[in-house]
């Protein structure tokens, strides 16, 4: 065992609370122990601020440890109300099964599923789906006292917010995830939990109902919800949430989104994000003082989470995507790489044959009318594919286009706009 994975943990500032470190750690030492997080599905994908408990799991599992991935089958039909502001909106039974699914898939190249600590993926539906109401409210129910219930953070505050309230089954959540802690500890001794610091009361409610069912010790541990140093929310972009999966955000735009880290958080994040060692940081934060100006750590970060996502070749794919629109080498861009760029990454148009430039040029975002377009070509200020429009009267005929399909517009050094055969 790793006698210093909490000591790595705190380092790393993955630590927001924990029941008892003493005890905890010298649990951790003595033998591989078996240990859980919940990811209830309300996509079908989970965003990066999963990534914090998924790699939490991986780090457990690298110091001899087994982790347990508990989709909420049954939790994800309720809803969590922890620090919401109204209740979710509830989603049928089928719906939630396709998202189970599709995270199942999503979340096994995150651990290792063979080995003397081999992960486990379950389904909390396989535990509830056949448990009849009054057995669910004599055997867990009994054992939660409701004066302790309403004194939960997440749910007083819906309890004190003007014209809210919570409703039977959002508060019945609680009872519901402390009892997948008790049915994962009788079928698979586990003896610890995780997740995001908003769970804490559900986890040491779990704590408890394990403790009065088993006469046993349980533990818990939360991690830190992540923030970014100039207050904007964390995973949220001008085009919206950075997704894991490749078809709701490009590994281009996945690659971007690292690589555009603040100073300020780059540091935090590597910690947070990466396996990177200690000695591997504190030298790339020496460098982020001394030499801000090259972003070494921004594209060590970019690489690192890229990679672990979404797998070599779709890092090399993000990398040449980003040489090619920012260093200039458009032709090694292939046509899989460009339609990366249609997907998430570039605005673009759909141009038939024979249309005008300037009209293509007005038409996006980069310029406002034909005259500023004209002024613009005039000005040299336009490429095509990386070639300098001289006239005004130039027509966009695909007789050169990437694939047949391809032009990429560019005004000055930084601005593209993708235009694509109609």
């Amino acid at each position: 065992m790793n006698s210093g994975l909490i000591d790595e943990f705190r380092w790393r500032g993955l630590v927001a609370q924990m029941s008892d470190e003493d005890g905890l750690a010298e649990h951790l030492d003595t033998v591989p122990r078996t240990l859980y997080c919940g990811f209830d599905p309300t996509a079908d994908s989970l965003h990066i601020g999963s990534l914090i408990p998924l790699l939490a799991l991986r780090r457990f599992q690298l110091a001899g440890h087994r982790p347990i991935l508990l989709l909420g089958g049954a939790t994800g039909l309720i809803g969590d109300p922890s620090f919401r502001d109204d209740e979710r909106q509830l989603n049928s039974t089928d719906v939630v099964a396709g998202w189970v699914a599709a995270l199942r898939q999503q979340v096994e190249r995150f651990l290792a599923f063979d080995g003397q600590n081999a992960a486990v993926i379950c389904n909390n539906l396989d535990w509830t789906q056949n448990l009849g109401v009054i057995e669910f409210l004599r055997d867990v129910g009994k054992h939660f006292s409701v004066n302790a219930m309403i004194q939960r953070d997440s749910v007083k505050a819906r309890l004190d917010r003007e014209g809210q309230g919570i409703s039977y089954t959002e508060f019945s959540y609680m009872l519901l995830q402390g009892m997948d802690f008790l049915e994962l500890a009788r079928r698979h001794d586990c003896s610890l939990q995780i997740g995001g610091s908003d769970q804490w009361g559900n986890i040491v409610s779990g704590m408890d109902l394990i403790r009065r069912n088993l006469a046993r010790q349980a533990y818990a541990m939360t991690l830190p919800l992540v923030t970014k140093s100039d207050g904007n929310k964390f995973g949220k972009t001008a085009t919206g949430t950075i997704w894991l999966d490749p078809r709701k955000t490009s590994p281009y735009s996945f690659y971007q989104f690292w690589l555009n880290t603040a100073d300020a958080d780059v540091g935090k994040f590597l910690r947070l994000f990466t396996f990177l060692s200690k000695e591997e940081i504190e030298t790339l934060d020496d460098m982020s003082k001394t030499q801000p100006e090259l972003r070494k750590s921004q594209h060590r970060l970019a690489e690192e989470v890229t990679e672990l996502v979404h797998g070599a070749e779709a890092l090399a794919a993000a990398k040449r995507i980003s040489g090619g629109l920012f260093g200039g080498d458009l032709d090694s861009l292939t046509e899989s790489d460009l339609a990366q760029l249609l997907q998430d990454g570039l605005a673009s148009s759909s141009v038939s044959p024979g249309t005008g430039l300037l009209t293509v040029l007005a038409g996006s975002d980069l310029a406002k009318s034909i005259g500023e377009a004209r002024k613009l070509v005039q000005g040299g200020g336009v490429r095509l594919n990386n070639v300098v429009v001289e006239s005004p009267t130039a027509q966009i005929d695909f007789e050169d286009a990437f694939f047949g399909r391809f032009y990429l517009l560019r005004k000055g050094k930084k601005s593209f706009h993708l235009v694509v055969r109609q």
